[in-house]
């Protein structure tokens, strides 16, 4: 027995089907039951005494109106319906009262099939139509008792008390048992009111916290003891830059080398501090352990913060504390640099330098060149703001960037989004300075390699459908792995010409947008640098 009402402001009752469809079954099974009954009994002493011909048309009407209701009202059609329902319940009374007509009336047992009867009304239906559907039954019961024997039994009026006695009680009886059921099931809807309020509640709270675990920082991951996840939220799935999918009962090895620093922990719990864990290139997780006790096992919860937000902070107090350093060190070098560089030029101008002195000048004039962009980019960094973010759509922003970059270039730059809704939240002006370097690094070794100044940008949504990522393809050959742990070295670099300082720079922008930048292979096996934004949704 189950019923509910909608929360939502209306009075609407919603029963469950599956008690309509046994009620609909019940009627079904209990008209074949009479029929089969008083077809298969040698005589009508138990059904149809009075009136067997009567009592076999009802029979057999009534089955097959049950019959009928099954195909034409289906459960799913009476979970709303009340006057559906009234008119089945009306159909079973004339029906009982007819069959209990046709036997011995009151007298019969069948009269005590009234009280399965109202206990249905009381629970399908709702508050005073409960009691009037008892009313009126006990009404006919009254009318049945009264007709019979002042019409057809003429017996005396003692007799026809104990029959005034018998539909007394049988109409206390159904009073009783509407009460009952009303009661019940009006217990059964405040309770499952309070239970769909409650679900209700629990599915907002649900969402809200999936929102707020979505656009936190930190990831929770809960293995056994086989090192087996049972739990990992959407942040963790960002952090490793995996799709949204089942992961429960996969070993943790297999998504990432935490089996190691899970083990180390296990070993020692209380002296292990929390440990900065390398996912890939440029994507550092600090972890942290934490025992889960339940009642039937033990578990262990591994939360993973994204090393992006220190390194932020760190990168914001070094750049505090340099700043003045730099500043004052790049003004005191580029004065005697200025005069060497003045010096040069003034002495290439002479008569008296033979071929090989000016070669020299030259050297001197391309190295104090040198040194002058080392300190312009020294000062860029020592002068850097709080970055100012923007909420940007990469489908509408990178085509400007491309127009302008190819504006006061010759490359050629290529553009693929896979995604026409990528946002991020970047500082546009940060992120145009950290796609210039890329780009001038990618078509200098494109043409290098290939003899075409040609670079391919890609961006979509990564895999997890929650960050935005810009990838930079050249056709060049790449980072070798003895030098991919020191190509964001500042001042390391494998051109004569350049400063060292452009992935550095590039680097340390996109850790203060709190964005990743790392080199990779792509799936061609082709040179590509990957920014991984943060959610546009983020506080920066």
């Amino acid at each position: 027995m189950q019923i509910s009402y909608s929360t939502d402001g209306t009075d609407i009752p919603s029963h469950n089907p599956r008690v309509l469809q046994v009620y609909l079954y019940y009627r079904l099974i209990l008209g074949a039951l009479l029929w089969l009954t008083f077809l298969l009994s040698s005589s009508n002493e138990i059904l149809g005494k009075l009136y067997p011909e009567l009592f076999k048309i009802t029979a057999i009407g009534y089955t097959l109106i049950c019959l009928a209701s099954i195909f034409t009202f289906k459960a799913s059609t009476l979970k709303h319906s009340t006057k559906r329902i009234s008119l089945l319940l009306l159909i079973d009374l004339i029906a009982l009262l007819l069959m209990i007509h046709a036997s011995s009336g009151l007298k019969s047992s069948l009269s005590y099939l009234l009280l399965i009867n109202v206990a249905m009304a009381s629970i399908f239906i709702r508050g005073q139509l409960a009691f009037a559907f008892a009313a009126l039954t006990s009404l006919f019961v009254l009318a049945e008792a009264l007709y019979l024997k002042a019409l057809y039994l003429n017996e005396s009026k003692s007799g026809i008390s104990s029959e005034l006695f018998s539909a007394g009680t049988l109409g206390i009886l159904i009073f009783l048992t509407a009460v009952s059921f009303h009661y019940l099931t009006d217990k059964i809807r405040k309770s499952d009111l309070e239970a769909a309020a409650q679900a209700k509640y629990a599915r907002h709270l649900q969402q809200l916290a999936q929102h707020i675990v979505t656009r936190m920082r930190t990831g929770i991951v809960v293995v056994n003891a086989a090192n087996e996840i049972e739990l990992i939220n959407q942040s963790a799935l960002q952090l490793l830059d995996l799709p949204v999918a089942d992961y429960t009962g996969v070993s943790l090895s297999e998504m990432a080398n935490f089996g190691s620093a899970l083990e180390e922990w296990r070993s020692q719990p209380q002296s292990l501090a929390p440990k900065v864990h390398l996912l890939r290139v440029g994507q550092e997780v600090r972890l942290s352990f934490a025992k889960l006790e339940t009642s039937d096992a033990e578990r262990t919860i591994m939360y993973m913060e994204d090393h992006r937000s220190l390194a932020q902070q760190a990168q914001q107090l070094k750049l505090a504390s340099l700043g003045r350093l730099t500043a004052s060190i790049a003004h005191e070098v580029r004065n005697p640099l200025g005069a060497i560089s003045h010096a040069s030029q003034l002495l290439s101008e002479a008569d008296y330098l033979k071929g090989p002195d000016n070669r020299l000048i030259e050297i001197i004039l391309q190295h104090s060149d040198r040194v002058n962009q080392i300190i312009e980019n020294t000062l860029v960094i020592s002068r850097r703001k709080e970055p100012k973010p923007k909420t940007l759509e990469l489908a509408e922003w990178l085509p400007r960037f491309i127009n302008e970059y190819q504006a006061v270039s010759k490359a050629r730059l290529g553009l693929s989004i896979t995604s026409g809704t990528a946002t991020a939240k970047f500082d546009p002006v940060h992120l145009t300075q950290v796609l210039t370097n890329l780009c001038d690094n990618g078509i200098r070794f494109s043409k290098l390699a290939t003899g075409e100044a040609h670079v391919e940008i890609h961006a979509g949504i990564s895999d997890n459908e929650q960050t935005a990522f810009i990838e930079l393809i050249d056709e060049g050959p790449g980072v070798s792995d003895e030098m991919l742990a020191q190509i964001f070295d500042p001042f390391y670099t494998t051109d004569e010409q350049g400063s060292g300082l452009g992935l550095y720079i590039s680097r340390e922008l996109c850790e203060i947008n709190q964005a990743s930048l790392y080199f990779k292979r792509n799936e061609l096996g082709k040179s590509c640098f990957r920014i991984n934004c943060p959610h546009h949704q983020r506080m920066i």
